[in-house]
């Protein structure tokens, strides 16, 4: 069959293979079909030093909506596609990949619904794994030294811990100021906002967009790029409509007010996700700001995220932690 199954996408269960529904012309090779458009996001989320491509399947003659300070409206039918990889040694890109799932956000009639797709030794299809999947995956990283991690893939309820906003499931990444970027597609290099546009796929954007930057980008202003950092990472959960709404913690990027930024901001449970802490943020004291704490922390009952990450992200520890030995 050619073409996406959009049957497949609406039904009310999901296929047992990913190839099914038909989005890659070669799902090995992750070589989509031309209405599937790749997309990359301004700031990522880390996921234990995972690396990610993600597409975009929209209907024919539907277009998503514009939100502001939110992801596009997307049509029914509509899906999200994301496949998490290592690569072989990050050296060496001709090495190849090691697949390990794609996840997928689909719009039904009635809202977002998530699954992930594990995948196989042979690398050639993925299977849903309802219930999750844990996979030992080892990598040789830029430095030449072997690194390995114990790769979670989540299970659906896992999936709502992060993908939810007023208690409903809902995409993190693609809202208009974090695609406001270059991407060099088949045909060209164009900015993404405007190719989407130009494929009507959209039906409009802002002319003028606060858009993060990317956090690893050493030559942006260290505010800047730690907000970012912060607005991809946390701000979905720590936001008025996210899981930690009730922390009055929000870290998404639109946030200005110092308090609920964490500065000098008491927690709103103490205990030993704490540390012993009085403040989730102390200006010029990152050893005692109960943010840096959680994000050091291994600990399943201190650590943030919760869940999705069984290593510590060492670069943004030490971002985080410069940042606010500047404030």
């Amino acid at each position: 069959m050619y073409g996406v199954n959009n049957e497949l996408i609406i039904a009310d269960s999901f296929p047992d293979k990913l190839s099914d529904f038909n989005f890659f012309k070669d799902v090995s090779a992750q070589n989509p079909h031309e209405e599937v458009v790749p997309y990359e996001l301004i700031s990522t989320l880390f996921s234990d030093y995972s690396y990610k491509q993600r597409w975009v399947y929209i209907p024919k003659n539907t277009k998503a909506n514009y939100e502001e300070n939110w992801v596009f409206d997307f049509p029914e039918g509509s899906a999200l596609i994301k496949t998490f990889y290592y690569p072989v040694d990050e050296r060496d890109p001709e090495a190849g990949k090691n697949l390990l799932e794609t996840r997928l956000l689909l719009r039904k009639k009635d809202g977002w619904e998530a699954v992930s797709y594990a995948w196989n030794n042979e690398q050639n299809e993925a299977y849903k794994k309802v219930a999750g999947k844990t996979i030992n995956v080892t990598w040789t990283d830029f430095m030449g030294e072997e690194r390995g991690v114990r790769y979670r893939v989540p299970n659906v309820n896992q999936c709502k811990e992060c993908h939810a906003a007023d208690d409903k499931i809902t995409p993190i990444g693609p809202k208009a100021r974090n695609i406001n970027k270059d991407f060099e597609f088949q045909d060209g290099e164009f900015n993404q906002l405007v190719y989407w546009m130009n494929r009507q796929m959209i039906d409009q954007y802002p002319p003028e967009l606060t858009s993060p930057v990317d956090w690893q980008d050493e030559e942006q202003d260290i505010d800047d790029r730690v907000r970012s950092y912060l607005d991809i990472n946390c701000g979905h959960c720590h936001s008025p409509t996210g899981n930690a709404n009730s922390t009055g913690l929000y870290l998404h990027l639109n946030e200005t007010r110092d308090i609920h930024l964490g500065i000098y901001k008491k927690p709103v449970a103490t205990g030993r996700g704490s540390g012993g802490y009085k403040y989730s943020i102390v200006p010029g004291k990152p050893e005692e700001s109960i943010l840096l704490h959680r994000m050091i922390s291994m600990d399943p009952g201190v650590m943030m995220p919760e869940s999705g990450r069984a290593l510590t992200h060492e670069e943004a520890v030490e971002m985080v932690r410069e940042w606010i030995y500047g404030l």
